[in-house]
């Protein structure tokens, strides 16, 4: 494994990536650990600077930073974002040269990914969906989930940049695969962390010692990984944003859509995604997503 203080190797292929936020940062750094030359461009310029003392290069345009990479990877919040920095004169398909593979990392509609590939097509680029799941603990230490909407074969040549990020990585089918299982993967998480909340308000108004219950609870078939993730945060009520909350309110109307379109019943789904509305609405949706226990106490009676 290289070190932070290494020399990226030339045999590696040269990386472009756009957006360094919580995900990001972490993300590309790891990238930098494993020998690739990463050249990155985001809004906020101290991004940039722990870019480049990790080691990478900053660039001052998507543009600069896009012209001579052969993978491109993109890690910004939504569908609005991922268009803006794709397409027009200054994006990543008008500067990107032809062949280079544009991995977006972003969790967006399926159909948006879709619409990429399309135009990616066009000015002679690949294009994977490979949203991830993990949140910052799971980027920091690379052992996110990887789920890989695309080509068989641009799903090979990527995975070796991957397997740097990740530590399950799937092809789950083609363009927009990616997204629609993350859409799942959200759903899932919302409900898991809404039935988390909901089970720590009770065993504190039993007057049961939480933490013994959480250990117990973790150990059998109530454990999960959000548990496991998010026990500290309902223990100590830190709500610092791993995920925050208006990122899961944009992924559950991304999967309350899409399951409308296909015709799927999501009847728990729609009222967890009413209740991080409802959070959101609140005042907090800066916060990470197990705040959704502070929605649970208020309409149990406690302040929050």
């Amino acid at each position: 494994m290289s070190t932070l203080a290494d020399s990226p190797r030339t045999d590696r292929p040269a990386i472009a990536w756009i957006g360094l936020g919580i995900m990001g940062s972490p993300m590309s750094e790891n990238l930098l650990k494993a020998g690739y030359q990463v050249t990155g461009f985001t809004l906020e310029q101290d991004k940039l600077d722990r870019l480049t003392a990790a080691g990478g290069t900053a660039a001052s345009s998507i543009a600069e930073a896009v012209k001579d990479a052969d993978v491109v990877i993109t890690m910004v919040p939504a569908s609005p974002q991922v268009e803006a920095i794709a397409y027009g004169e200054n994006g990543i398909l008008e500067n990107a040269r032809p062949g280079a593979l544009l991995i977006d990392m972003s969790s967006i509609t399926p159909q948006t990914s879709v619409d990429l590939a399309k135009a990616a097509a066009q000015k002679g680029m690949r294009v994977l969906d490979a949203p991830v799941s993990g949140g910052e603990a799971g980027a920091i230490e690379a052992v996110l989930s990887i789920m890989v909407g695309g080509e068989q074969a641009d799903f090979d040549g990527a995975l070796p940049i991957l397997e740097a990020l990740g530590k399950t990585i799937v092809l789950c089918g083609p363009h927009g695969s990616g997204q629609t299982v993350k859409a799942a993967n959200q759903l899932i998480v919302a409900v898991n962390i809404q039935a988390c909340a909901e089970a720590v308000v009770f065993l504190e108004k039993s007057g049961v010692n939480l933490q013994a219950a959480l250990d117990v609870l973790n150990g059998g078939l109530a454990g999960s990984t959000v548990l496991t993730r998010k026990k500290d945060n309902f223990l100590n009520r830190d709500f610092k944003p791993g995920f925050r909350i208006d990122l899961h309110h944009k992924d559950m109307g991304i999967v309350t859509d899409a399951a409308r379109n296909v015709g799927a019943a999501l009847p728990v789904g729609a009222v967890v995604a009413q209740l991080v509305a409802s959070l959101r609405a609140q005042g907090d949706g800066g916060l990470d997503h197990s705040a959704l226990l502070r929605a649970v106490e208020r309409l149990s009676g406690r302040q929050a």
